[in-house]
């Protein structure tokens, strides 16, 4: 099969024929109809950061598809049918799994980084894991529920629990930090929206946020939106995953409010303790989703709660994945999704 390879940390992806998968017991061999290109596999590209499985690997964790070839120990696997395979999977034996927390599972095994990825025709992964997608959702679009969907949706609802009536501020409004925004105007909030491109925030506007802030026009985040009203947010989100930007997040929160960091940040951030501890402020952090979870956002997408629409900006073929990498790199776009 033709798929994107990683033969190095920071190298290149090369587009060329591996050995098909077979699946094993439980396994379900799954055709990619499509495979989005996330932020993180830029870091294993141009960051050097290392996959738990050595190079070569294949890369890409957001898959939707059909089912294949279903291996040994696999009643009620349809071949044929659409299915979107979670980014992580996780064992479901340990603490985490059963305590409801497979989303930081002890033995997580995340496409693309532990195992091949979705950058191909084909990929293999254990049958319980396997969501449906209803016929209303092109598997292709829905890709992106995989990730840039279901780390937004876990981050508002479980992590910072947004409820009706609260302000949200969300800083970085990229492919992930968009459908923060997204699920926090599901839930009932009025949300802000910060980014450096007004063309994020025009379209963060068209989804829903009250207000938008330009970061390169203001010299502080916080005092800015209190300068608009009120004494701050009840709820921030970070979505870049840098100290500056980290810091931007905290300092718009009011009196005992909480921020939930989504971005990944390689290195330390330094924020006030003292006011920390004054105001009764709160600090979380959100890794992915829960496997239960993820029918409920695609019902959401399903009911027309949440669009994809805005999301996908841009279908490339598995030849032209350096495209998807450079457009990401320059910060167009929010999601390029990757056909085979």
């Amino acid at each position: 099969m033709r798929a994107a390879v990683l033969r190095s940390l920071g190298g290149a992806l090369e587009v060329t024929e591996i050995p098909t998968p077979i699946p094993g017991r439980g396994e379900v061999r799954v055709r990619v109809a499509a495979c989005g290109f996330c932020h993180t596999d830029l870091h294993y590209l141009d960051h050097g950061v290392a996959t738990a499985k050595p190079p070569p690997i294949v890369l890409g964790h957001e898959v939707s598809g059909y089912v294949d070839l279903a291996g040994p120990e696999t009643d009620g696997v349809e071949p044929g049918a659409a299915v979107l395979v979670p980014a992580v999977l996780p064992c479901g034996g340990c603490l985490e799994c059963r305590t409801g927390r497979e989303n930081i599972c002890a033995r997580m095994r995340m496409l693309g980084n532990h195992t091949d990825g979705g950058f191909a025709e084909y990929v293999v992964v254990p049958t319980k894991d396997l969501v449906p997608l209803p016929p209303e959702i092109d598997p292709v679009a829905g890709c992106v529920i995989a990730d840039a969907l279901t780390t937004p949706y876990h981050a508002v609802v479980h992590r910072a629990g947004v409820r009706a009536g609260e302000r949200v501020a969300v800083v970085g409004c990229g492919g992930v930090g968009i459908n923060i925004v997204q699920f926090a105007v599901a839930a009932g909030a009025r949300v802000v929206a910060i980014d450096l491109d007004p063309t994020k925030l025009e379209i963060a506007r068209k989804l829903g946020a009250a207000d938008t802030v330009e970061a390169r026009a203001v010299e502080d985040v916080g005092k800015e939106l209190r300068r608009r009203g009120g004494d701050g947010v009840d709820v921030a989100f970070e979505a870049v995953g840098t100290p500056k930007t980290i810091a931007a997040a905290f300092s718009t929160l009011r009196r005992g409010g909480r921020l939930c960091l989504v971005g990944y940040s390689g290195g330390p951030a330094t924020l006030p303790a003292a006011k920390l501890m004054f105001l009764e402020q709160s600090i979380v952090g959100s890794l992915g989703c829960r496997p239960a979870d993820y029918p409920r956002v695609i019902e959401l997408v399903r009911a027309g709660r949440v669009s994809l629409d805005p999301v996908v900006t841009a279908r490339v073929r598995l030849e032209e994945i350096a495209s998807a990498a450079e457009r990401l790199r320059q910060g167009i776009g929010f999601r390029t999704v990757v056909e085979p």
